[in-house]
């Protein structure tokens, strides 16, 4: 029997079947010999359990795509929650999870929430982020503003809500799906916290998606990478790419660089290359130290 992993917690599996039925499943011992960790999103080969006897994961399936955090694989997109206010934004957390994002081949998303507390404040996070690849939209989960062109945009898709702490990812997938009773079954058949997502989650929708809801983070560091892999991870840094002076251009302090041209003519927004230079130098020390 097939399943896809729901969710995972203290070794133990909750993973739903093709019929819709919940199965409670732990790994077999080869897979931990193998170093082989069951994630959320995985599929499975399984034998499910009998009675009060818990079933046991046979085979984890060739992962299609695959996130170290959060911790997830086969997920299509990652929608990034940014609050406007309460917390203040943390941009710079934000684009350390598009840069592992696209690292992992997988579509990005971003979602400005509580746009109602300060909606000056949402539209300059959105403008920072114009022809980043990421459609920016502001939304609500308390009044709905945005909500269902958010909804309609993902529909179909298999999606993992990720962002700070105290953004509202549970919030908006509230708003954006409901309690309705596919999800709310499942949830409750897992148990999944009311207010503080403590685990990954996927719940199935009723379009034929699915969602995942991901605790937050108030700190996160950017998987090490060669630094000149970098740039690769800035669509709004492509057009430009092959016309500056230098080739092997990092777009940070070179002379004659044209996405420096294009920052000083505001063509690229100057605080989210702020935050590139900050990440890319970041990377570089890491990178020269990660032998000792």
């Amino acid at each position: 029997m097939q399943g896809i992993v729901l969710r995972g917690v203290g070794g133990f599996y909750y993973a739903m079947d093709e019929a819709g039925n919940i199965h409670t499943i732990r790994a077999q011992g080869k897979l931990r010999r193998e170093h082989m960790k069951p994630m959320v999103g995985d599929h499975v080969e399984m034998i499910p359990g009998n009675g009060e006897e818990n079933g046991w994961i046979l085979k984890i399936l060739e992962r299609k795509t695959q996130l170290v955090r959060p911790p997830v694989a086969n997920v299509d997109t990652v929608l990034i929650v940014l609050a406007a206010a309460s917390p203040d934004p943390d941009p710079l957390l934000a684009d350390r999870l598009m840069v592992n994002a696209r690292r992992a081949g997988l579509n990005v998303r971003l979602a400005i929430n509580k746009c109602d507390l300060n909606p000056d404040g949402a539209r300059s996070l959105a403008s920072q982020y114009a022809g980043a690849d990421v459609a920016p939209m502001a939304v609500c989960a308390k009044t709905g503003e945005g909500v269902e062109a958010l909804r309609l945009s993902l529909r179909g898709t298999i999606h993992a809500l990720a962002g700070q702490s105290g953004a509202g990812k549970s919030s908006l997938i509230n708003a954006l799906y409901g309690l309705g009773q596919e999800t709310g079954a499942i949830s409750r058949k897992i148990e999944r916290g009311k207010n503080t997502t403590r685990h990954c989650e996927l719940l199935p929708l009723g379009d034929g998606g699915m969602v995942l809801d991901t605790p937050g983070f108030s700190l996160l560091e950017t998987e090490l990478f060669d630094p000149s892999e970098l740039k690769t991870y800035y669509p709004e840094f492509q057009p430009m790419e092959g016309q500056c002076y230098f080739q092997g251009c990092m777009h940070a302090s070179e002379p004659k660089c044209a996405v420096r041209d294009a920052v000083n003519e505001g063509k690229i927004n100057s605080d989210r290359h702020a935050r590139y230079v900050a990440l890319l130098d970041e990377m570089k020390t890491r990178w020269r130290n990660r032998y000792d």
